[in-house]
């Protein structure tokens, strides 16, 4: 949490132990308290999704993921943020959309072509979805992708075929 004093810096640690502990409602309340300015501080920002996340409040998640990717574009979690909130919006394709610049943008990351894997599933792309998914496992960690690919609802198409890689 570069550039932030105390007591801000205390309020999103307590809010992210919140968040942690399953109290959304206790993590808004810190987050609350945080001066205005360290409002729009990006580690304020993530911590102000998190919350709306947990409250699957995806309208407002959404506005905060918009200003997490203005604000640090050089962090991958508002990229990440901001299209997954689209895709709980049920705006799928925009969240495949607004995260095809991220995989240039940040090469090592697997998330963001495991979430692009995902998107092309739901939007009935299998082909498109199985090539992400391997993107996804050249980048990172084999067993812990296919593990958790095989417990995600939007890759259910691809179950029987993940099992066997």
């Amino acid at each position: 949490m570069a550039n932030m004093d105390y007591p801000d810096r205390h309020l999103v640690n307590a809010a992210i132990g919140w968040l942690e502990l399953h109290a959304p409602a206790e993590a808004r309340a810190e987050l609350e308290a945080v001066s205005p300015a360290h409002a729009f501080h990006p580690d304020t920002l993530a911590a102000w999704w998190r919350v709306h996340a947990a409250e699957q409040r995806w309208d407002e998640a959404l506005r905060v993921a918009e200003l997490e990717v203005m604000s640090a574009p050089e962090a991958m979690s508002g990229w990440v943020d901001r299209s997954y909130s689209l895709h709980e919006l049920q705006r799928t394709a925009e969240a495949r959309d607004a995260l095809l610049p991220a995989v240039k943008k940040f090469p090592e990351a697997s998330l963001i072509p495991y979430n692009l894997a995902c998107y092309a599933c739901r939007l009935g792309n299998p082909t498109e979805a199985r090539q992400w998914l391997l993107k996804a496992i050249a980048r990172g960690e084999k067993a812990e992708i296919k593990a958790l690919a095989l417990e995600d609802p939007d890759l259910a198409p691809l179950r029987e075929e993940i099992a066997l890689w």
